[in-house]
């Protein structure tokens, strides 16, 4: 028997999910929609949404309640703190049917070409530190920040003045002494696999600093710019810019290679946890299971991975 609603049949509409539009017993029908976006962090105070502070999050939610003249809470794979960049964030919220078919104008018949084009041209209103690279419906079981599977950053350090670049000087760190690659990549390698990096992290409450680093590594480029690549399955807070900081100690001769071995084993936050600059730190890529089906699976063993951590209100996914 067909549907009298053309959202259902074009498969657009999925079942209402946790966090989305408020309504009890007889809420409307959802539809989940992921967000693939980029932004210039140097513009914001980090994503989440901070009273009195102009944040990612804030500026999107601001865009999407001009949309659907509602507030709309936005789910993201990774909190970047302030003056980290992205270039493949991905974020999910959620729209009643009767909101998504009120998208389409004009021309515009498609919904998600229309919220797409509408979306950007808000978001343009405060400059273009943010751009929507896309939106789609998500897959059924889709949670942004559950379902991942590991996300991506990059760092990029320029060591020597012979290597400085005004023009770069926003994404890239300016390091006044040459370092040793060797020395760094032989240190950082005591890191790969599943450890707890609370010393390489700013604990929050109730929270684990348990994760598993897949890949962390340190090249240098035909420019001579040296580009850090790590990968997890998720970054505790300040995660990222610890491991830089503490990789640059050691390429520079202030400490030996098995110097951060010791700093993971000693599992302890203090004075030696030394924070590198946040604004070279991009995030580059979030991954998902390919199969749809793997998505709802994978987003319930994240949540009782990190259940803990949920309680007590903390992302768990800033490599900041």
């Amino acid at each position: 028997m067909r549907s009298n609603d053309p959202l259902a049949e074009a498969g657009l509409v999925v079942p209402a999910a946790e966090g989305g539009h408020d309504g009890g017993a007889t809420a409307p029908a959802l539809v989940r929609i992921k967000v693939l976006l980029a932004y210039d962090g140097a513009e914001f105070s980090g994503w989440a949404t901070q009273p009195g502070r102009i944040t990612v999050q804030g500026r999107l939610e601001e865009g999407l309640e001009l949309l659907v003249r509602r507030r709309v809470r936005t789910t993201v794979a990774g909190r970047t703190d302030a003056g980290v960049h992205a270039r493949g964030q991905v974020a999910h919220f959620d729209l009643t049917e009767e909101e998504v078919a009120g998208l389409s104008r004009g021309r515009d018949i498609d919904p998600m070409r229309s919220l797409l084009r509408r979306l950007r041209g808000v978001l343009t209103r405060h400059g273009q530190a943010i751009l929507i690279r896309s939106v789609e419906v998500a897959p059924a079981g889709f949670d942004a920040r559950f379902s991942a599977l590991w996300r991506r950053y990059s760092y990029r350090i320029a060591d020597g003045p012979d290597r400085w670049d005004p023009l770069e000087r926003r994404t890239t760190l300016w390091h006044a002494d040459p370092v040793d690659l060797v020395a760094m990549n032989a240190g950082v390698a005591a890191l790969l696999g599943q450890h707890d990096f609370l010393s390489f992290c700013k604990p929050r409450e109730r929270a684990t600093t348990i994760r598993t680093l897949t890949d962390c590594r340190f090249e240098r480029g035909a420019d001579g710019v040296i580009t850090a690549h790590l990968r997890a399955d998720a970054f505790c807070h300040n995660m990222v810019r610890a491991v830089i900081g503490a990789a640059l100690r050691v390429g520079d001769g202030r400490e030996a290679a098995g110097w951060i071995a010791e700093r993971l084993d000693a599992r302890v936050r203090d004075a030696k946890s030394i924070l590198a600059a946040p604004h070279p730190l991009v995030l580059e890529e979030v991954a998902y299971p390919d199969e749809a089906a793997e998505l709802a699976a994978r987003a319930e063993l994240t949540r009782a991975r990190r259940a803990p951590a949920d309680a007590g209100g903390s992302p768990g996914t800033s490599g900041g």
